[in-house]
C-alpha cells in the first residue's frame, strides 16, 4: 500500500506524466511519415535509414508534379517497389531497379489507366497499409499479396506474403522511373536459380545516371527474360530494355523474401554491399536494426511538450531531416566521381542529393549542430565534387550536376561549417575553391562582375540570382576575414551589398532593373510567372526581404526599423490573391508571405531586429500551427530534401539561423516546453520554456543564468553545452 502511495504522488507532482513524458527511449513511434504525402509535400514514402543510399518504397503508376516521389496520398495504384527515391522535390527522377510481386500469368506491361485489370499494376488501399521509419507493408488487391519492405545503407529488403498460387512471379522491370528519369541501356543477367544481378544506365534529371544491382531470393527461381521497346516521352522514342518474369508455386501464406543491393559503381561492388551488410534472412532483425538507427538519431533531441500533435509534427519533421543527403559510397570505399570516373574515398564518405537553394537555409546550420561529423563528409563531398566537375555545385544528383535553381550555395554550406571549427574539412582548400566562385561569367555573374547588377531585359530571375549570389559573396567575405585576407574580404563585402541596387525607394521593394538602369514602368509586387520573370518561384513581395546576410542594411534601406516594421506588416496582411500562370511553388500564403517556398522562411524572424519579438512570435506560431499539421495533407509546400521539417525543428526549439553563415541563431518562440540536444562533443543543450503552450512571446532570455540582451544567441556559446530559458509571456 505505501508503495502505491507513494506512486500515486510520484503522478501528482509531476503532472500528466501521459501528455509531458519525454520522448528519448522510442522517438520513432512518434513519427507520421505520412505527413507530406498529400498536397504539395512531395515526401518520400518507405523504407530506408538514416541517410542511407536505399529509399525503398512504393511508386505510383500516375505521373506530375505531385508524383516527384514516386508516391501520392490521392492514388490508389501501385507498379512496384523501386529502390532510389526523392523526398519532397519539385522534379521527379530515380525509381530505379523496380521490383512488382504478382499472381497468374506473368506479364512485364504495368497496365494503363484504361483498363487495370491488364498488366501487373493492383490497386491498394491506405486501411492495409503501414509505414513506419525503417518499414513498409501494403496489401496488393489484386493479387491478394502482401508486400513488406525494410533496408539497410546500400540493401533494400523485401518480404512478400503470397497466397497459394501455382504461378507465382516477382516482375523486374528496368524500363520504370520517376516523371523525367527515362532510361538510356539496361542489362539483366541470372547467376543461378536464386540471382541475378544487372543494371541500369538512364538521363533525366540527372543527365548521365548509372545504378548496379545484386538480388538474392530466398527461394529458387525459373527466370524469363524480356527485352522489350520503351517509349520513352522526352525523348520521344523507343528504346529496347531488360525486364525479367520470374516465377514458382506458392503455398497459402508462404513467404517468399528478396534481397537487392545497389552500387553506383558496378554489380560487383553491389554483391560485396550485399554480403557485408546483409549476409542473413532475418526480415525482423532487420527492421530491428533499422528502427534502432532512427531512435539512435531522432533521440538526439529530446522535448517535452503538453501536446501531442506537436510531439508528432516535431519528430516527423526531424526524420525527414535525415533522409539525404545520401552516401554514394560502397561498402569498400569506392565511388563514382563527378567526372564519371570510378574513385576510392579518402578521409571522407561521399554523399549525393544537395538541395542546397533549400538546405543550405535551415537544413544544414542545424545539422552542423546535430551532426557535425556528417557535415564535414557533406562539406568534403561538395569540395571534391568541385574539383572533379570543374565548378561549385549548385543542385547535384547521383554524380550529375543539375543546375538547378539560383546562386551557388554549396559556397555558405561550405563556409558556415568550416567558420564553426567542423574537424575534418582543409580549410585552405575550401578557401580556394570557394573563390573560385568569382571567375564564373554564366548565369548572370558577368554583369555581376562588370556593373554589380543584372539587367532584368539581359537575363531572366534577374533579382532572384542577384539576391542569391549576395549571399554567397558575403559567405567568401566572412572565410577571407578569418584567414586574414583583408583585401579579398573587402572585395567580396562589397559585392555582398549589391543587393542595393533593386532598392526602389519611391515603391519600396526590391525589383528588376533594365539595362538603362532604370526600373521597369509597370510593376505588380504580387506579379509572378514560373518561368519567364524577374522572379524565380516568388514575386516582389517575397524577395524584398531575402537580405539574410543583411537584415540591418535592409532596415536601413527602408529609412529605420518603424518604417521596416510596416513593410513587415503589410506582407502578412495584404490581399493573398495571385496571377494566372503564378508559380505553383508560391503556397502556404499569410497575404504574400509564402511559407511553402524557401525565399520566405527567414522573413519572420527579422521583426526581432525591427525590436518586434512579439509580432515575430505570433506570425512563427501561426505558420507552426497552421503549415505544420499531423495530417497526410499537413504540409503547405514541398519538403525540399528536408528544408521545410529543420524550419519547423528548429523554430520548434526557439532557434533559427536567419543569417545561415555567421553562426548566429535568432532567439524565437519554442512551442515545446522542454528540449534537450545531444551534442557529439558530450556537452548538452537544455532549453525550457515552461510557460510555452499559452505565453508565445520571449520576454526574456537567459544563458547559463545570464541574460541575452542580442536579438540571438552564437553556435560556440550553445556547443559549449549549458540551460537556454525562456522566460515567456502572452503579452
Amino acid at each position: 500500500m505505501k508503495l502505491f502511495f507513494r506512486f500515486l504522488v510520484l503522478i501528482l507532482l509531476t503532472g500528466c506524466i501521459v501528455l509531458n513524458t519525454s520522448a528519448i527511449n522510442n522517438p520513432v513511434k512518434y513519427v507520421d511519415p505520412m505527413i507530406g504525402s498529400d498536397y504539395h509535400g512531395n515526401v518520400f514514402i518507405g523504407a530506408s535509414v538514416p541517410f542511407g543510399m536505399v529509399q525503398l518504397g512504393p511508386t505510383n503508376m500516375s505521373k506530375g508534379w505531385h508524383w516527384c516521389s514516386g508516391y501520392h496520398y490521392s492514388d490508389s495504384t501501385i507498379i512496384g517497389f523501386s529502390h532510389t527515391h526523392l523526398n519532397g522535390t519539385g522534379i521527379g527522377d530515380l525509381g530505379d531497379i523496380l521490383f512488382m510481386p504478382t499472381t497468374g500469368k506473368p506479364t512485364t506491361f504495368k497496365g494503363s489507366f484504361d483498363d487495370l485489370s491488364k498488366g501487373y499494376v493492383s490497386l491498394f488501399s491506405h486501411d492495409k497499409e503501414t509505414v513506419k521509419p525503417g518499414y513498409y507493408s501494403v496489401q496488393l488487391k489484386k493479387y491478394n499479396i502482401k508486400a513488406e519492405l525494410t533496408a539497410t545503407n546500400r540493401v533494400g529488403y523485401h518480404r512478400y506474403t503470397f497466397p497459394e498460387s501455382q504461378q507465382a512471379n516477382i516482375i523486374v522491370d528496368l524500363g520504370e522511373g520517376i516523371e523525367w528519369d527515362e532510361p538510356t541501356e539496361t542489362h539483366l543477367k541470372q547467376l543461378d536459380a536464386r540471382t541475378i544481378e544487372g543494371y541500369r544506365y538512364s538521363r533525366g534529371w540527372a543527365k548521365n545516371q548509372r545504378i548496379y544491382f545484386r538480388a538474392v531470393f530466398s527461394k529458387d527461381m525459373i527466370f524469363t527474360k524480356v527485352i522489350e521497346p520503351v517509349f520513352r516521352p522526352r525523348s520521344k522514342d523507343s528504346l529496347n530494355v531488360h525486364k525479367a518474369m520470374l516465377s514458382f508455386g506458392t503455398k497459402a501464406n508462404e513467404v517468399v523474401e528478396v534481397k537487392v543491393a545497389i552500387s553506383y559503381v558496378s554489380c560487383a561492388n553491389a554483391a560485396e554491399n550485399l554480403s557485408n551488410e546483409l549476409p542473413g534472412w532475418n526480415f525482423n532483425q532487420t527492421v530491428k536494426e533499422a528502427q534502432q538507427l532512427w531512435n539512435r538519431e531522432l533521440s538526439k533531441i529530446d522535448i517535452s511538450t503538453s501536446d501531442p500533435g506537436v510531439r508528432t509534427m516535431f519528430y516527423t519533421s526531424l526524420f525527414r531531416t535525415m533522409i539525404s543527403p545520401s552516401e554514394f559510397s560502397d561498402v569498400n570505399g569506392e565511388y563514382r566521381g563527378a567526372d564519371g570516373k570510378v574513385y576510392r574515398s579518402e578521409g571522407f564518405v561521399p554523399h549525393t542529393i544537395f538541395s542546397l537553394w533549400d538546405t543550405y537555409r535551415t537544413f544544414h546550420p542545424l545539422q552542423s549542430i546535430l551532426n557535425p561529423v556528417r557535415t564535414a563528409d557533406w562539406v568534403n563531398s561538395l569540395l571534391d565534387i568541385t574539383e572533379k566537375q570543374g565548378s561549385l555545385p549548385i543542385w547535384h544528383l547521383v554524380g550529375n550536376e543539375t543546375g538547378t535553381m539560383v546562386g551557388v550555395h554549396s559556397i555558405p554550406v561550405i563556409v558556415d561549417a568550416v567558420l564553426k571549427n567542423i574537424n575534418g574539412i582543409d580549410t585552405e582548400r575550401a578557401y580556394r575553391l570557394v573563390r573560385s566562385f568569382e571567375a564564373r561569367n554564366d548565369r548572370g555573374l558577368n554583369y555581376v562582375r562588370q556593373q554589380g547588377w543584372i539587367p532584368a531585359d539581359m537575363e531572366n530571375w534577374s533579382v532572384s540570382k542577384a539576391l542569391e549570389y549576395a549571399v554567397n559573396d558575403y559567405a567568401i567575405a566572412l572565410l577571407a576575414k578569418h584567414l586574414g585576407k583583408t583585401a579579398d574580404y573587402e572585395h567580396f563585402m562589397k559585392r555582398a551589398k549589391h543587393y542595393e541596387h533593386y532598392f526602389d525607394a519611391k515603391r519600396g521593394f526590391l525589383r528588376g532593373r533594365l539595362a538603362n538602369g532604370q526600373f521597369r514602368s509597370e510593376y505588380d509586387p504580387s506579379f509572378s510567372l514560373h518561368e519567364q520573370a524577374d522572379y524565380v518561384e516568388g514575386n516582389g513581395w517575397q524577395y524584398t526581404f531575402m537580405v539574410p546576410h543583411d537584415v540591418k542594411g535592409l532596415i536601413n534601406l527602408f529609412g529605420g526599423k518603424k518604417t521596416f516594421e510596416t513593410k513587415l506588416d503589410s506582407l502578412f496582411t495584404v490581399s493573398s490573391q495571385l496571377n494566372e500562370g503564378a508559380s505553383i511553388d508560391i503556397s502556404g500564403l499569410i497575404g504574400q508571405y509564402a511559407h511553402g517556398n524557401e525565399p520566405s522562411h527567414s522573413t519572420i524572424y527579422m521583426y526581432s531586429y525591427a525590436g518586434r519579438r512579439d509580432k515575430m512570435a505570433q506570425r512563427v506560431r501561426q505558420v507552426m500551427k497552421d503549415m505544420y499539421r499531423p495530417i497526410p495533407a499537413g504540409l503547405c509546400g514541398n519538403d525540399d530534401c528536408g528544408q521545410m521539417s529543420a524550419w519547423y525543428v528548429m523554430s520548434a526549439l526557439g532557434l533559427y539561423p536567419m543569417n545561415p553563415v555567421n553562426g548566429e541563431y535568432v532567439l524565437g518562440s519554442p512551442i515545446v516546453q522542454k528540449a534537450t540536444i545531444r551534442l557529439e562533443n558530450g556537452k548538452k543543450i537544455r532549453i525550457s520554456a515552461p510557460k510555452s503552450a499559452t505565453h508565445p512571446v520571449p520576454e526574456k532570455v537567459f544563458f547559463n543564468g545570464k541574460e541575452i540582451t542580442e536579438p540571438h544567441i552564437t553556435h560556440a556559446e550553445l556547443m559549449l553545452g549549458g540551460k537556454l530559458r525562456f522566460n515567456m509571456t502572452n503579452k
